[in-house]
């Protein structure tokens, strides 16, 4: 996975943190936590807030 795979972080995020509420976490922690996803494979300075925001927005929709 890279930064752009968007639905396929957070769909990671949900199955690793099922007990998280994502709107809780703080970026720092979010990318972190991406970062150390098994199946991703990007440069970790790739990443912004934007980004961040997108991935979160995602992690939400599909936690709900």
């Amino acid at each position: 996975m890279r930064w752009t795979d968007i639905n396929d972080i957070a769909i990671e995020l949900c199955d690793a943190h099922p007990d998280v509420n994502p709107l809780a976490i703080n970026f720092v922690d979010l990318r972190n936590w991406v970062i150390s996803l098994d199946d991703f494979d990007d440069d970790p300075d790739r990443c912004g807030e934007k980004l961040l925001e997108g991935i979160q927005m995602a992690w939400i929709e599909e936690a709900s």
